[in-house]
């Protein structure tokens, strides 16, 4: 019996241009964001035969996230976050676990911050049972 070989897939730095916030200015003129998703899943398949069917498509969970940020205006990051993980879940059934970074840069507000950041975590488990 083999071992299961489980990778950490990780996008960093993703940059994306999106109209979320609270303020109508966020959602009229829109903002940069950043993001950085890990991924957990088997790859023992992907190892044991060196080919890329068997490996999580990077490319594909990209799309999930871009795809989250230009469907639908929402009010806060957080609310984005688990839109993309959501998504991710759904996408990608061999996902066991996702950490998700997002990023607001240049934030409206009175005080000088490089970014305003949210992260979230989920499980397969938490997933199916219905927990988040």
């Amino acid at each position: 019996m083999k071992n299961n070989q489980i990778a950490r897939l990780s996008i960093k730095g993703a940059q994306f241009y999106a109209y979320h916030g609270v303020k109508q200015a966020e959602k009229d003129l829109g903002g940069r964001y950043e993001v950085d998703l890990d991924l957990w899943y088997d790859a023992t398949n992907a190892i044991q035969y060196d080919n890329v069917a068997y490996a999580l498509n990077y490319e594909e969970a990209m799309n999930c996230i871009e795809e989250t940020f230009a469907d639908e205006s929402f009010n806060l990051i957080e609310t984005v976050a688990s839109k993309i993980l959501d998504f991710v879940f759904q996408k990608f059934p061999e996902v066991v676990e996702a950490k998700l970074r997002v990023r607001k840069i240049n934030v409206p507000i009175h005080n000088v911050v490089s970014y305003i950041e949210t992260e979230l975590h989920r499980t397969r488990d938490e997933e199916e049972n219905g927990s988040t």
